[in-house]
């Protein structure tokens, strides 16, 4: 057996966090989501102290009943 030694870079992790390549990412996710919703819901996204941060959610009247009665933002983003 080999003696293998695993040590994180805490700083490149945080800074691969709040990349720019990151956001993309979160984006894609968010834009995939939106996609499956329909009308009435929107995304946003705003840098945090230690990570992006995507938001995804219903703006119209319409759309926040939809959400209340079917959870359709969780099932968007994880459908």
């Amino acid at each position: 057996m080999s003696n293998f030694k695993f040590e994180l870079n805490s700083q490149g992790v945080r800074d691969l966090l709040k990349s720019n390549e990151m956001a993309e990412i979160c984006n894609g996710y968010a834009s995939k989501a939106l996609g499956s919703l329909g009308s009435g819901y929107s995304s946003s996204m705003y840098y945090g102290k230690n990570r992006v941060n995507v938001e995804v959610y219903a703006e119209t009247f319409q759309a926040k009943r939809d959400n209340l009665k079917n959870n359709s933002i969780l099932k968007a983003v994880h459908g």
